[in-house]
């Protein structure tokens, strides 16, 4: 590829920004002299208008933009219809290649005629994406079979677009330092050109359907498909047995064959959340060109293109565990350490705004009709994240709006956060509401399963080990006992005065559901309410001061119900 054709390249697309903003700009003005009841239609035309644009450069540049534009057709719960429609193309309809060059690659990647291959290829491909195009095909031994040929080139235009699109990113995060997509891209980069070679894929879809398919304590709700069969692999040509299934985003298939597509994105959802939590190995691009469905009842989801995958360690898997059930508990304890544990460095401590942030990560997913409802709630959950970052900063309107909380971003998760999403994408094309919460949790605990904790029957050291004091500190430890046993606390650190000498100091459990470290005496709980704390030391001093019990009872009733 020549610098005429790359520049060329990125001529085009910074000139489309351009014309896609200052179309939406014109509109806002024109908005203003416009009747409430045609706004909708304006907003309906220009969205179709630039959809159509973005649609045409895309299928003209291919490359790493196709990748883009797959991404964006998922996300029907923040994007216009319009662009998902169109967009939708992307996934598995683009424009074909010519015949003479898929049989040219076969050729040259197999190393035999086609006629010695082939009893029968069919010449119009099955689909056809940004990397590869797929044809159907029948082998000297009539075994039916799809044939996946990657395109003339295609190598080195993603490898280049990789490169202007991280000295794009490199200059946005120099003009906006609060749009540090670095990390993002970063991954990216070393991410992407591992599609490239389909020996990979042949051998990320052999592990993945290993996993998937040995019986394990989820085998019973994993009703996913992936039992594809490689017969052959090169770096450009990837022979697959054939499956017989229904396109997720053929909805009058679907529909006909009574397909119960609540049911059928809950099953795509457990088998991500066991490749992501059990396996620590998962599918990085589940868009829905890359599912069909069993056309035979039960329908199960039949997963596809494993060339985009993820390993995670066994430390990165449990604190990803760990961040999503402290996401669902409000453990912001557990929370800000999982981040710790994943290389994940704020700049300031905001325990609120990071707890409200990952619940909107982990959030249900909505249908496609409540995506401009969806927008307006960010838009409104950034304003307030700002208000608190530029008091807590002591900042001015124009510094925070430049100003990163986040000082480092572990790569690994770059990929999960592209999953997640696009699930939420895929969950909203199909007009379902998935609740993440609930059916990724049994997956997510059992990553932590060994660090739960158990309770005193389990774990000898459940209470600290120090002096007992007094009888009475002694009473308290075998009445935690028994609660710890019924599974009534959690952690506890209690500690008593009379007459100026300690008479219990006791520490017991551990810190968090889903944070195993144990309680200590010199253990540090999160004050998020500076009233807990000055009641707190209230109540010690009165202790000193030798104040009657029903005053104490006062002045806590009193410090709580001014909160």
């Amino acid at each position: 590829m020549g610098w005429g054709s790359i520049y060329k390249r990125r001529l085009k697309v910074f000139a489309l920004a351009i014309v896609i903003y200052l179309d939406y700009k014109a509109l806002q003005q024109r908005e203003k002299w416009t009747k409430k009841s045609k706004r909708a239609n304006l907003w309906e035309k220009a969205h179709e208008r630039n959809a159509k644009r973005v649609l045409n450069l895309i299928v003209e540049l291919e490359g790493l933009w196709v990748k883009l534009g797959q991404y964006l057709s998922t996300r029907a719960d923040v994007l216009p219809p319009a662009y998902i429609r169109l967009l939708r193309q992307l996934q598995d309809s683009l424009p074909p290649r010519p015949l003479e060059e898929v049989c040219q690659t076969i050729n040259k990647e197999l190393g035999k005629s086609m006629e010695d291959l082939f009893l029968s290829f069919d010449i119009v491909p099955l689909a056809t994406a940004s990397i590869a195009q797929v044809h159907r095909a029948t082998l000297a031994d009539l075994q039916e079979v799809v044939v996946k040929v990657q395109h003339e080139g295609i190598k080195e235009i993603i490898l280049e677009d990789l490169k202007n699109a991280k000295s794009i990113v490199d200059w946005i995060a120099w003009a906006e330092p609060q749009y540090n997509f670095n990390p993002m891209i970063d991954e990216w980069c070393k991410e992407a050109p591992k599609e490239l070679d389909f020996n990979n894929e042949a051998e990320n879809t052999r592990k993945v359907s290993r996993n998937l398919g040995t019986p394990c304590q989820f085998f019973l709700f994993l009703h996913c498909q992936l039992d594809v069969l490689i017969i052959m692999s090169t770096e450009k040509v990837l022979v697959l047995e054939y499956m017989d299934g229904v396109r997720l985003n053929d909805s009058e298939s679907l529909q006909a064959l009574g397909v119960d597509k609540q049911k059928l994105v809950e099953e795509i959802t457990r088998a991500y959340a066991h490749q992501i939590y059990v396996d620590g190995f998962f599918n990085g691009d589940p868009h829905p060109g890359n599912f069909l469905v069993s056309k035979s009842p039960p329908h199960r989801p039949i997963l596809l293109d494993f060339g985009l995958t993820k390993g995670l360690s066994s430390s990165m898997k449990q604190a990803l565990a760990k961040m999503f059930l402290a996401s669902a508990e409000g453990d912001h304890v557990a929370l800000l350490s999982s981040f710790a544990e994943m290389g994940l460095k704020l700049r300031l401590d905001i325990p609120d705004q990071v707890m409200e942030i990952s619940n909107v990560f982990f959030r249900s997913s909505t249908p496609a009709h409540e995506a401009q409802q969806n927008l307006k709630a960010f838009a409104e959950q950034r304003d307030r994240n700002l208000k608190v970052l530029q008091e807590k900063m002591n900042l001015n309107k124009k510094e925070v709006k430049r100003f990163n909380p986040v000082d480092a971003f572990p790569g690994d998760i770059i990929i999960f956060s592209r999953v997640i999403n696009l699930l939420r994408g895929l969950s909203s094309t199909m007009d379902v509401r998935i609740v993440y919460v609930d059916v990724m949790r049994p997956f997510a605990e059992s990553v932590l399963q060994g660090n739960v904790n158990r309770g005193p029957v389990f774990n000898a050291c459940w209470i600290h080990d120090s002096p007992v004091l007094s009888n009475v500190e002694e009473k308290l430890r075998r009445l935690l006992i028994e609660l710890g046993n019924a599974d009534k606390v959690l952690g506890i650190q209690v500690c008593a005065y009379k007459d100026g000498e300690v008479i219990i100091d006791t520490a017991a459990g551990v810190l968090g559901r889903y944070d195993p470290r144990p309680v200590q005496p010199d253990s540090l709980f999160p004050v998020f309410s500076v009233s807990k704390g000055v009641t707190a030391g209230m109540v010690h001093w009165l202790v000193d001061k030798g104040f009657p019990v029903i005053g104490l009872v006062k002045v806590l009733t009193s410090s709580i119900s001014v909160e």
